[in-house]
């Protein structure tokens, strides 16, 4: 990723079971090895039926989150009715290929539930579209996925995946430098959403 070459990284999971989603991510800022915030918010909620979870460029990040928002509420309201989760992915992937020569340096995990149920979609800066149970990205990437790996089992619960997310972001807190200082997790489900902190000792 051309990120990596700026010094920049992030990194974000993202998981599907039955009841729902979970997104996570950690919440440092970083540049060219300089930490520029610990509080660096990389998890989104749209509407509360979506999510976002990103690695890669700050500004990119905000600017893809305030793009989704504001295309999904277009959307609805002409439409009058509710986009569906591949439909949006879909959106986003069609963003990203139109900034294909001058792209967001950003990796992407969009998740939600509708009447299909749960899904999860990773994308890289051009908007390449791969639905899959689970996805990590950015600089922690690699040691994240393999405790996600070890772990992730059909009939999870909810409850049990989010601390899963959680357990795979901390790992690569630990081993990555330009990772730290927290992780942000959203939860997706039918009945309820909600964002939540994980403060990392």
């Amino acid at each position: 990723m051309a990120y990596r070459e700026v010094g920049t990284g992030a990194t974000a999971v993202g998981l599907r079971v039955d009841d729902g989603v979970v997104l996570a991510a950690e919440k440092r800022i970083s540049y060219g090895g300089y930490v520029l915030s610990r509080v660096g918010k990389k998890v989104f909620l749209i509407k509360n039926r979506f999510g976002l979870a990103c690695a890669g460029l700050f500004a990119d990040i905000q600017t893809i989150s305030r793009l989704m928002n504001v295309e999904i509420h277009r959307y609805e309201l002409e439409m009058a009715r509710a986009m569906n989760v591949r439909t949006a992915a879909k959106l986003l992937s069609i963003i990203l290929y139109q900034y294909k020569y001058m792209p967001f340096l950003s990796e992407i995990i969009f998740g939600g539930v509708d009447d299909g149920g749960p899904h999860i979609f990773v994308m890289d800066p051009l908007g390449s579209l791969i639905e899959d149970n689970y996805a990590a990205v950015g600089t922690g990437a690699p040691v994240a996925i393999g405790v996600i790996e070890s772990e992730y089992k059909k009939g999870l619960t909810l409850e049990e995946t989010e601390k899963l997310a959680v357990k795979a972001v901390k790992a690569a807190i630990s081993r990555d430098a330009v990772s730290g200082d927290g992780v942000d997790v959203a939860v997706i489900s039918v009945n309820k959403s909600y964002e939540k902190f994980y403060q990392v000792v």
